[in-house]
């Protein structure tokens, strides 16, 4: 929309043989959020919104059904039988994760996990007929093509038409061990360092995180091994987590997310890929998956 405005003028300005830098036509990420429409932004789905309350505030995540459909029942299942109420964020990695779950699983204490199942196939990725993906120009290291499926960032293989989640910042993962089966949901992280894109397709991926990042980024860092609390006194509990569909409507915190499978959000990532604004002297002209942002604003 915007970028294909820019470039029209470009070439007019270049034909009638004036003095053009075609950069300065460029839109900005401002310019783009500016002229986005009602229509570019829709609203979380209740029933795919988990809630989580912790010290300081609520985590609000996202999940992500046409990956990992089966996960996701399953933490509706432990949801419901409040396995997490009470449980604790366990880990903060630097550069890493935070992760949470109930600290006594493998002892005689353990939560009860109702009927949330204690195995599920794994679901690492899918097959990308049928995806509404909108494809971005990235020279990825860990995958044919890159691009956007609902707000998530996905990559695909060209040969055998996988597609799977990838480990951008602020994704939801669900925590296993070393059997491919053993992911429930009753064990999960969000990434709040690096992408660790060496993970993609070996840990399921249910999610991302749309608003409370600063709540997990600014815990404090785990004394043990791998960024793990040494003690119980280092825990962070968890009052507790729903499904925004278990909440009444007049306590939900509604919000909305840029759609990615328009014009707009195609102009977004070519301004950020661009840098037209003034502060950058040598943009790269280069864009990173994990680099474009998918904007959330209140829906109040």
């Amino acid at each position: 929309m915007l970028f294909r405005i820019a470039l029209t003028l470009g070439l007019i300005a270049l034909s009638a043989g004036g003095c053009y830098s075609y950069a300065d036509e460029r839109p900005t990420m401002s310019s783009v959020m500016e002229a986005a429409g009602e229509s570019d932004w829709r609203e979380l789905d209740p029933e795919f919104t988990l809630y989580m309350k912790i010290p300081g505030g609520t985590v609000i995540m996202e999940l992500a059904p046409d990956f990992a459909p089966n996960v996701i029942e399953n933490i509706r299942l432990l949801t419901r039988a409040r396995f997490f109420d009470g449980a604790a964020i366990i880990r903060s990695q630097e550069n890493y994760v935070a992760q949470w779950g109930d600290p006594d699983a493998d002892g005689s204490d353990a939560r009860s996990r109702g009927d949330a199942a204690s195995s599920i196939r794994a679901e690492f990725y899918r097959d990308a007929a049928g995806l509404a993906f909108a494809a971005i120009d990235s020279r990825d290291a860990y995958a044919d093509q890159v691009g956007f499926v609902k707000g998530f960032p996905v990559g695909k293989d060209n040969g055998d038409g996988r597609a799977w989640l990838t480990h951008c910042y602020g994704m939801l993962g669900v925590g296993r061990d070393s059997a491919p089966d053993s992911g429930t949901g009753a064990e999960l992280y969000v990434v709040t360092g690096h992408s660790p894109r060496h993970l993609d397709r070996n840990v399921v991926l249910a999610g991302r995180v749309v608003q409370g990042m600063e709540l997990l980024t600014t815990l404090p860092r785990g004394t043990g091994s791998l960024g793990f609390y040494a003690s119980e006194a280092e825990y962070v509990p968890i009052e507790s987590i729903r499904f925004a569909s278990d909440v009444a409507a007049a306590d939900r915190i509604r919000l909305s997310i840029l759609r990615t499978d328009t014009d707009t959000f195609q102009d977004l990532v070519e301004a950020r890929r661009y840098r037209a604004e003034d502060w950058f002297v040598d943009p790269t002209d280069k864009i990173g998956l994990c680099n474009v942002p998918v904007p959330v604003r209140s829906a109040e």
